[in-house]
């Protein structure tokens, strides 16, 4: 496996194959997007024993959005079976994504833990109402450093599953290459979210005007436009990824005869 350098307008091509791809499949994407929003939903309400189990599994829900961008490429259609291809794959495999989600519940505990001890107290607090002053409410600074170090986390896993999964490469250095992937086409990557950045922005300006300021109407639109949304970035990502690594000609015949 190798890195690959792309130029800083390769961020708009990804943008844009993300959008044609999920034009491809749109039902089939936006169903499984719902359905992992509707799984993370679920695990949240179960205290603690859900919240773990939902941090072990976000690696390999994260590939399975990867594995179904994948196929619709190849013109198979993307079954909810995508989100434990990264267990189904090969024992190496399995015991690869099941250490990733470990290791991404530790450092969330470490991160966690480090916020609570800086920033105790609550993360949102409400004042009382009174004759003169209405209630206000005041959120603690730990919301925006929380916000900061997810950022970090985030380059972290974007591609380690998939370079478990489609390249063989050891949890350890999954994380490694993934950061390195990022900061070495950081200039594509700026670019890419710009683009998206950009396009969110008219499109939000567009519903507000469909919607002609209507808060009802517009948070009846915003949940469909969510899921869409979601599903168009998670396919973009996958291109980010595809064009980040190449694979080696050894590699390559590997997976040629290994069922993914």
């Amino acid at each position: 496996m190798k890195l690959n350098i792309v130029p800083a307008r390769t961020g708009i091509q990804w943008v844009k194959l993300g959008i044609q791809t999920f034009f491809r499949q749109p039902l089939g994407l936006t169903g499984l997007v719902f359905m992992y929003g509707a799984a993370y939903a679920l695990l949240a309400a179960i205290p603690f024993v859900g919240v773990v189990a939902l941090a072990v599994l976000t690696p390999a829900a994260t590939l399975g959005m990867f594995v179904a961008a994948d196929r619709v490429t190849n013109g198979i259609f993307p079954m909810p079976s995508v989100f434990i291809a990264g267990f189904r794959a090969n024992p190496a495999c399995s015991r690869a994504m099941l250490v990733l989600g470990l290791m991404h519940v530790t450092i969330l505990v470490v991160l966690l833990g480090a916020l609570a001890l800086f920033f105790p107290g609550p993360a949102i607090q409400a004042t009382e109402a009174t004759a003169s002053a209405p209630a206000k409410v005041q959120l603690s600074p730990v919301i925006l450093v929380a916000f900061v170090l997810q950022l970090p986390l985030l380059v972290l896993f974007a591609f380690a599953p998939a370079l478990v999964y489609w390249h063989g490469i050891t949890p350890g250095k999954s994380l490694f290459f993934s950061a390195i992937a990022f900061w070495r086409n950081i200039r594509a990557f700026v670019t890419y979210a710009a683009t998206w950045f950009l396009l969110l922005s008219l499109l939000l300006i567009l519903l507000l005007l469909v919607s002609g300021g209507n808060r009802v109407v517009m948070l009846q639109f915003l949940a469909p436009f969510s899921i869409v949304f979601l599903a168009m970035l998670f396919t973009s990502m996958y291109f980010s990824f595809r064009d980040s690594f190449v694979a080696d000609a050894e590699e390559s015949d590997n997976q040629r005869g290994e069922p993914r």
